[in-house]
């Protein structure tokens, strides 16, 4: 079953994006992930704590969502976003309500 991966931040320290943005890609495609969004128009409906930005990429499965997240090669710019920015990764199933 594939899976959405939902991150929500919201930047403190801008230093880590533009290297991060010009090199995750290819190790999400390796991964098998796609960019559904990515995104700073966000309209908070309900709730608090609006996030500044949002990204989604569906990934074919969990396993495949969690070999990237914890890859030694992505580790470096996971870490640099931790540091420069609040963060939620979530992961999320795809599914549709259909039996």
């Amino acid at each position: 079953m594939s899976v959405f991966a939902v991150v929500e931040l919201t930047v403190t320290d801008p230093s880590w994006m533009e290297k991060y943005s010009e090199n995750v890609t290819p190790m999400l495609l390796k991964c098998g992930g796609r960019y559904v969004t990515a995104t700073e128009t966000i309209d908070l409906i309900e709730g608090s704590d609006k996030p500044q930005l949002m990204g989604i990429v569906e990934f074919p499965s969990r396993e495949k969502a969690k070999e990237f997240y914890n890859s030694d090669e992505y580790s470096p710019y996971r870490d640099a976003r931790l540091k420069g920015a609040k963060c939620r990764y979530l992961l999320i199933d795809v599914e549709n309500g259909e039996s």
